[in-house]
């Protein structure tokens, strides 16, 4: 499966291929991959071919990451608490899916319920990079990236709460999109931080992310936080011209300097970058560097930890194992309760709900939490301040290519640490941001995002095209390598 949807869809138009042969290969794909990479929950080896249409999607198969509920289909958040959950109904980007004649092939694996980077909470086991399987995917959208990049099919869905379509994208070397906040409604989603969760696509092309999001997004009555973007049309407004449009990036994120113990790889990153620069300008752009008082840039992630973390808090008291969900043992409700949520939950959740729980107890909840929507607010505005003169941020993603997993560190100690969290300001505002390739370091893919002001996505996703065309990465399939 290392065609695009535009060329999948050509090929089923014609008859040289049928939807029934795509989606035989799909599966046989998916055990492969399964094996080698552990990243589905369920696969669906029942799945009948669709009808070809007009529409893009139609026939094409694809992966859908397992936060998304699915009528009659387990969908887990890949966590135990809902280790045999079946959903009665569909999300709505799901049906919007379908009525576009896609056809779902598999369940992907992901951090459980969203709340990690790295694609080792799921509740099946670690995902593997496709690769170099010593190293991480990152997350949590780690199955839907490693499917994607290992050439199960051209797409699959996404959640971002902090980065979590976008770094797995750039740890993958495919794209990774989020759209405006809203745009996509997020109803029948598990939540994780309701006012920072993106519904998204991962994708080895720009045009068939802009195809993927075209088919999900829509306005929703079960979504009060969607939007109308009937008239707005992502495939159809891309055209590479970006002769004259200005970006920036931030020097206190970009500058060598700053790392004063950077590694080989976190120096290579940057010098890719600075090639992307280069080529920014020579196909028109202007580029400028820009800066941001440091101190607030620090403060990224700490936001992110308190206010992600105490919404998912109030998102998941719901999850008891009384209402739906394997039952605890006690001889009472509380008692069972208890047994469920501390059997079930993996450590690293049952961290985030002692931190959220803590900054929303009456006598911390103004020193931290509202502290932390004053500062979101800053970093909010002044990111608004550019898109006043810049048409988009460029950034690198991350300090180099997928970590490997005995690599975890304290990122919140760590002198990158605003290179690694930068993403999440895109979740603070809502605003559009895409992943692309940026060549390698280490023999393994890096990523370079675009970030743009709120309901700007046709911007953002022409300035990555004209990008893309530009480089040798579109569309390509993961080669697994050993670097000892």
């Amino acid at each position: 499966m290392n065609k695009t949807i535009e060329e999948l869809h050509e090929l089923l138009v014609s008859g040289k291929v049928t939807s029934e042969e795509l989606i035989k290969e799909s599966l046989e794909k998916s055990k492969e991959v399964q094996d080698k990479y552990n990243a589905f929950v369920t696969i669906l080896d029942a799945v009948k071919s669709g009808n070809v249409t007009d529409s893009l999607l139609s026939g094409i198969p694809f992966g859908l990451k397992d936060n998304f509920s699915t009528k009659g289909i387990l969908s887990t958040g890949s966590s135990n608490t809902l280790k045999d959950y079946v959903p009665f109904f569909n999300a709505t980007a799901y049906e919007n899916l379908l009525k576009s004649g896609a056809v779902l092939v598999n369940k992907t694996a992901m951090d459980e319920f969203g709340m990690g980077g790295t694609g080792t909470t799921c509740h099946t086991g670690s995902v593997l990079n496709p690769w170099d399987r010593t190293r991480m995917c990152a997350g949590s959208s780690s199955g839907s990236a490693c499917a994607v990049a290992a050439g199960v099919y051209p797409y699959a869905t996404g959640t971002d709460t902090g980065d979590s379509i976008r770094k797995p994208a750039a740890y993958c070397g495919i794209v990774g999109y989020k759209p405006t906040y809203g745009m996509i409604s997020r109803y029948g989603v598990f939540p994780f931080a309701s006012s920072m969760d993106h519904l998204g696509a991962l994708t080895r092309s720009v045009k068939d992310a802009a195809i993927v999001v075209d088919a999900m997004k829509g306005i929703d009555d079960k979504d009060m936080t969607s939007w109308d973007s009937k008239d707005i049309h992502l495939y159809d407004s891309i055209n590479g011209e970006v002769k004259g449009k200005k970006l920036c990036y931030i020097k206190e994120i970009c500058d060598i300097e700053n790392y004063p113990n950077a590694s080989d790889e976190l120096i290579t990153h940057l010098e890719n970058f600075n090639k992307t620069i280069e080529l920014c300008k020579n196909i028109g752009m202007d580029v400028e560097e820009v800066s941001i008082d440091k101190t607030l840039l620090n403060a990224i992630a700490s936001v992110y930890v308190v206010i992600s973390c105490a919404e998912a808090t109030s998102n998941m008291s719901n999850l008891t194992g009384l209402i739906f969900g394997p039952r605890g043992e006690g001889k009472n409700y509380i008692e069972m309760m208890k047994d469920y949520r501390t059997k079930n939950f993996s450590p690293l959740i049952k961290r985030r709900f002692v931190i959220g729980s803590y900054v929303l107890q009456a006598e911390n909840k103004d020193r931290y939490f509202n502290n932390a929507q004053r500062v979101r607010r800053m970093l909010v505005d002044e990111w608004n301040k550019l898109f006043e003169n810049y048409d988009a941020v460029i950034l690198p993603v991350g300090s180099g290519p997928a970590k490997k997993f005995d690599e975890r560190t304290d990122m919140l100690k760590n002198e990158s640490v605003v290179l690694e969290e930068h993403l999440q300001v895109g979740n603070f505002g809502g605003f559009p941001s895409i992943t692309i390739p940026n060549g390698f370091v280490s023999n393994l893919p890096v990523g370079v995002n675009i970030t743009g002001k709120c309901y700007d996505d046709i911007n953002v996703l022409n300035i990555a095209y004209a990008l893309e065309s530009n480089m040798t990465y579109k569309n390509q399939i993961a080669k697994e390598v050993s670097n000892g």
